[in-house]
C-alpha cells in the first residue's frame, strides 16, 4: 500500500514542484500547472460507479492524452479507473491501495512530464540515470 507520505516523496523529487493544497485536498504541481492530486470520490462519483466504487485513497495524475487514459484502465482495472467527471479529461484515477511504488513513480513522472516545459524536461532527462544502471 503506497501512503501519501511516499506520494509526496515521489512527487517532490521532479524539478520545480511544489506541494500545496487544492479545495483543502493534496496537490502538486510543476510551475502552477496540477499534475497529481488527491481525489476521494464525490457522491456523483459513487453513484455511477455503484458496487464497483473503490474504498481507500485515490489519487488523480495527469495522462498524455485520452489513448494512455484508456490504456491503462484496460491493463490495470485494479488499479487506474475513471468516473463521469473525467470523460475527455486527460487524467486517470489511481487506488494507492493497489498500486506498487515503482508504478506510481512512472505515473507521477509521466504526469509531470505532460506539465512540464520542454526545458525543464530536457535537464531533467540530460541528469537522469539510464533506465537499467544500478543508480536508476
Amino acid at each position: 500500500m503506497v501512503t501519501w507520505e511516499e506520494v509526496d516523496r515521489l512527487a517532490s523529487r521532479l524539478p520545480e514542484v511544489a506541494r500545496g493544497t487544492t479545495r483543502g485536498l493534496l496537490a502538486w504541481k510543476c510551475g502552477d500547472k496540477l499534475f497529481a492530486w488527491e481525489r476521494p470520490l464525490r457522491k456523483a462519483d459513487l453513484e455511477a460507479l455503484g458496487d464497483r466504487a473503490p474504498e481507500g485513497p485515490i489519487l488523480g495524475v495527469r495522462v498524455p492524452d485520452l489513448w494512455s487514459k484508456d490504456a491503462l484502465i484496460a491493463a490495470n482495472p485494479a488499479v487506474y479507473f475513471t468516473t463521469p467527471h473525467f470523460n475527455g479529461y486527460a487524467a486517470v484515477l489511481v487506488q494507492l491501495d493497489h498500486i506498487e511504488t515503482d508504478e506510481l513513480e512512472e505515473r507521477l513522472i509521466e504526469a509531470w512530464r505532460t506539465r512540464a516545459s520542454k526545458r525543464l524536461i530536457g535537464e531533467y532527462d540530460r541528469t537522469r540515470p539510464p533506465e537499467g544502471s544500478e543508480d536508476a
